[in-house]
């Protein structure tokens, strides 16, 4: 069988449209296709670690929501405790009339510094020095422990008892504490 030219020509021109086609369909479909599923593969595995992150911070949100009610609770019972007023008027009153009860008569107090509270939002602590001049020992421990015990908002820091040389027994003590106050 012998083709003639036209009968050439419709085969070389279907052979050049079949390539075209075939080059359009990779070109054109198949490699857009194949970068956009490569690209969303690639989309979908860098979430993994996003949702891990957020799943993680929902539970830590679910933590806090159970734990607000006792957190709640505990800032009312601190302002509870906390009386108005600026803490240089009722700090010192308050030490000095606890330590008058306890038989301790000489006693001062001077805030020296304060701070923010980091735990408790809103509210902060004050820095006191307590100063007693002369104060018999078993006196003094009495009247600390009414201090631990009736004032849970203060925390001694430091305490320094010097024994004087003349009187032994009479000593000179000082106390550094803090004081949780409102902001």
């Amino acid at each position: 069988m012998k083709l003639n030219k036209d009968q050439i020509q419709k085969i070389a021109l279907g052979g050049m449209t079949f390539c075209g086609v075939f080059y359009s369909y990779f070109a054109f479909l198949l490699g857009p296709l194949s970068a956009a599923r490569e690209q969303a593969i690639k989309d979908t595995e860098e979430l993994g670690p996003k949702i891990t992150t957020a799943r993680a911070q929902i539970a830590k949100t679910t933590g806090i929501e159970e734990k607000a009610p006792a957190s709640l609770q505990l800032i009312e019972q601190v302002q509870a405790m906390i009386p108005q007023g600026a803490p240089i008027a009722w700090v010192p009153t308050k030490l000095t009339d606890l330590f008058k009860r306890e038989s301790v008569d000489k006693v001062s107090a001077r805030m020296t510094g304060e701070g923010a509270e980091k735990e408790l939002t809103g509210f902060g602590r004050s820095m006191w020095s307590v100063e007693v001049p002369r104060v018999e020992f078993t006196t003094f421990g009495r009247a600390l422990s009414a201090l631990e015990n009736e004032e849970p908002l203060m925390e001694i820091q430091s305490l320094e008892i010097d024994a004087g040389r003349d009187d032994a027994q009479f000593q000179r003590a000082a106390i550094t504490l803090q004081n949780i106050v409102r902001l």
